[in-house]
C-alpha cells in the first residue's frame, strides 16, 4: 500500500517557502489530510512490523511523533514550523534519549532512516566506551557488516577532544572510542516514499541497524 502520496511531498516544500503562521493556518487542513493523517498511520504501520520482531515496542504514534510546531524561545530562527515530520520508534518513543532506537525523518527533497545512540548520559558514555574497548573485534566487524555499510556507510558523532587515559591505547585502534554520540543514518530519494513497497524499504534499513543497536544498548546498561 502507499502510505503517501505527491501532495504529502508537495505540502512540505510549499512549507519550505511559506513558513508563517498564516500560511500554515489557512493550509490547516491540508496539512491534516496530506501529512498530519498519513504519517500518523505510517508510524502505526511501522510500529507493528516493529514489534513483530522486538516486542518491546508498544508505543502509540502519539508517543513516538515529534510536533510540527517548534519551540523558538531560545532560537535565533524565528520560523514557527519545522519542515519535516519526524518520530522516534523505541521503547519510550519520542521522550526516550538515552536507548538505541529507529528516528524516521521525512523531508520534501529525501528522507532518512536512523540508528544508534545521540543522547548519552555520562556514565552510559562511559560503560559504552568499556564495552566498545573490550570488545573491538565485534565492534569492527559489525561496522563492516555488508546491509550495515550498504544502508548507513559508517557511524557518526560529535568527539571529545580530550578522553580518559584508560582509552587512549583504544583511540589509536579505533578513533570512534572518543565519540560522545554513536548514530548512523540511510538517505533516501523521495520517489521511495511514494513507492507502495515503502515499508518493505524501511524494515530492510531498520534490520540492518538492529546488530548495532543491540550492541550499543548492550554496552550502555
Amino acid at each position: 500500500m502507499s502510505h503517501f502520496n505527491q501532495d504529502f511531498l508537495d505540502f512540505l516544500k510549499d512549507l519550505s517557502n511559506n513558513n508563517n503562521r498564516e500560511w500554515f493556518n489557512e493550509s490547516k487542513k491540508r496539512y491534516e489530510l496530506s501529512v498530519k493523517i498519513p504519517f500518523e498511520n505510517f508510524v502505526q504501520d511501522l510500529i507493528n512490523r516493529i514489534h513483530e520482531i522486538d516486542d518491546r515496542i508498544t508505543i502509540t504514534p502519539k508517543e513516538a511523533i515529534f510536533r510540527i510546531y517548534k519551540d523558538v524561545r531560545f532560537s535565533k530562527d524565528k520560523r514557527p514550523y519545522k519542515e519535516q515530520v519526524s518520530a522516534v520508534i523505541s521503547q519510550g518513543g519520542r521522550k526516550d534519549f538515552t536507548t538505541p532506537g529507529t528516528y524516521v525523518e521525512l523531508h520534501h527533497d529525501n528522507w532518512k532512516v536512523y540508528g544508534g545512540a545521540y543522547y548519552l548520559e555520562t556514565d552510559q558514555l562511559q560503560r559504552l566506551r568499556e564495552h566498545i574497548a573490550s570488545n573491538l573485534d565485534e565492534f569492527d566487524k559489525l561496522m563492516k557488516e555488508k546491509e550495515f555499510k550498504k544502508w548507513f556507510g559508517k557511524i557518526h558523532g560529535e568527539a571529545n577532544k580530550r578522553i580518559p587515559k584508560e582509552f587512549s591505547e583504544v583511540f589509536e585502534k579505533q578513533p570512534l572510542i572518543a565519540n560522545k554520540q554513536f548514530y548512523f543514518f540511510a538517505r533516501l530519494e523521495p520517489k521511495k516514499l511514494l513507492a507502495k513497497n515503502l515499508m518493505d524499504t524501511v524494515m530492510k534499513v531498520y534490520k540492518a541497524s538492529v546488530p548495532m543497536n543491540d550492541f550499543l544498548e548492550e554496552g550502555m546498561k
